[in-house]
């Protein structure tokens, strides 16, 4: 999400009377790429861009065939095949090794429902939603996008039979991952990518401490959506300008949750840490860390009455990952991979032993 809003701020930016974009999308993978489906990039047509679709190998001739598609006003699809030892392959020597497909879009600013609108509605969304790209039909590019949005009806998609699109979207919600698939109307084939589009985490960090700046200062460099539980007098101004809320301790019981809300105690204070420990406990987040050793996780156990701390699944005390953490910067990233892991249901194992593929397949 943090590149989606990297791209719609070049956006609105621009003077859309005097320049023209086109929206350079990753719609499939092979083998290994750096960036995997939903990469973006955002080219204007004085050669400048945000966002990326792959290490730095690719951008340059993404670039080229961009200014192509935006002075012809005609989108068109760049497959990028690194598989092979050929040095007049671009990418080769600079570790992609795989087949990288670019649909590279003209994006026209009157249209309402063009890409760069539809990903601005998603910016607060607080569930998964499915962006439909149609590639191409019968093999001639011909892009066009919907969005499917949790719980309403799904739009039209050319003359797709519903049923079918629906059993697509249905597996895509499954896997929780993106997958192309090969959709037929009116005996024609369309090429369709339905994107699993996640909502921006939300990390609500209790605490007003020093430690909490370091906290809230990687949660948004990943581009989280940061909340602040404490005492605004003892928050810094700078801080409390770059965060979504800050919320007194006393107001924590009206603050609510949803499945991709990362919850960490880090007051320093054991007695609010007790009163707004339970509260999260009933919201059921996906994660939620406590700060402190693990005798203190006990301690605060054993003063709890009609709740066994320890059968709690998503409790992590100590929170964070063992990566030797002393000061607090070094602290936050240990507790960010640590949410990380857990809410991409990986284990946080070095790579080096990992065998296989460092991403897994899209879809099985």
């Amino acid at each position: 999400m943090l590149e989606i809003r990297k791209i719609i701020s070049l956006y609105d930016s621009l003077d859309h009377n005097n320049e023209k974009v086109a929206l350079a999308s990753v719609v499939n993978v092979e083998a290994s790429s750096y960036r995997r489906i939903g990469a973006r990039m955002l080219i204007r047509s004085n050669g400048l861009w945000v966002g990326g679709i792959s290490g730095g190998c690719l951008e340059g001739d993404a670039l080229r065939q961009a200014q192509h598609t935006i002075f012809t006003n005609t989108p068109s699809l760049v497959v990028y095949d690194t598989r092979e030892d050929d040095s007049n392959q671009i990418g080769v020597g600079l570790g992609c090794n795989g087949k990288i497909e670019v649909l590279l879009t003209p994006i026209d600013p009157s249209d309402p429902d063009n890409e760069i609108e539809l990903l601005r509605s998603l910016l607060r969304a607080e569930q998964p939603n499915i962006l439909a790209k149609v590639i191409s039909t019968d093999g001639k590019i011909a892009p066009q996008n919907i969005l499917i949005k949790k719980d309403q009806p799904t739009p039209p998609l050319f003359n797709i039979s519903t049923a079918e699109l629906e059993e697509s979207i249905q597996l895509v919600k499954q896997k929780k991952s993106h997958r192309v698939f090969e959709l037929k109307s009116d005996n024609k084939s369309h090429r369709v990518l339905l994107e699993f589009i996640r909502p921006e985490t939300r990390l609500i960090i209790i605490g007003d401490n020093y430690d909490v700046n370091a906290m809230a200062q990687v949660g948004q460099t990943l581009g989280w959506e940061i909340w602040i539980i404490g005492r605004l007098s003892r928050l810094g101004k700078d801080l409390v300008n770059k965060v979504q809320r800050v919320i007194p301790f006393e107001k924590h019981s009206s603050v609510q949750t949803h499945d991709y809300t990362a919850v960490v105690l880090m007051s320093h204070d054991y007695k609010w840490d007790q009163i707004i420990l339970q509260h999260f406990i009933k919201e059921s987040p996906p994660y939620l860390g406590l700060l402190g050793p693990r005798k203190r996780f006990h301690k605060m156990n054993a003063d709890l009455v009609n709740v066994d701390l320890t059968t709690v699944e998503f409790i992590h005390s100590p929170t964070g990952l063992d990566l030797g953490a002393e000061s607090p910067e070094e602290i936050a990233h240990s507790i960010a991979s640590e949410i990380l892991s857990v809410f991409r249901q990986k284990n946080g194992q070095p790579l080096k032993y990992k065998e296989g593929p460092i991403h897994s397949r899209t879809y099985e």
